[in-house]
């Protein structure tokens, strides 16, 4: 797990462990990165499922419920299966981005 941040966002890369460690390690650090914005980079896995994905959906709401925004990244996935519940783009761009529009509804009071 390598751990990046720049501002108000905590990117989390996931390189060699299971997903169900990875989000068990997260719950751990938690309070360290409450506060932040997170992206859950999991570009460098060779395959993930919607099971693996819905590991981190707890979290997920945890995190949107205090008003801070939680993406995963993974071109791995398909897209159609996600859950309504959480966010999962393929680019890392794609993840700044709906920070970005998130915060601004977050300022506009939505």
């Amino acid at each position: 797990m390598i751990i990046d941040k720049a501002g108000n966002i905590t990117i989390i890369t996931q390189e060699k462990t299971s997903i169900i460690e990875l989000v068990k390690k997260i719950d751990v650090v938690y309070s360290r990165y409450k506060n932040d914005n997170i992206i859950i980079s999991l570009t460098s896995l060779n395959s993930i499922s919607l099971k693996e994905i819905i590991e981190f959906l707890q979290l997920s709401n945890t995190h949107r419920k205090s008003k801070h925004s939680f993406v995963i990244v993974s071109d791995k996935v398909n897209l159609d299966e996600m859950p309504d519940e959480i966010i999962v783009v393929p680019t890392i761009q794609e993840a700044y981005d709906i920070i970005e529009m998130e915060e601004m509804e977050r300022d506009l009071g939505f």
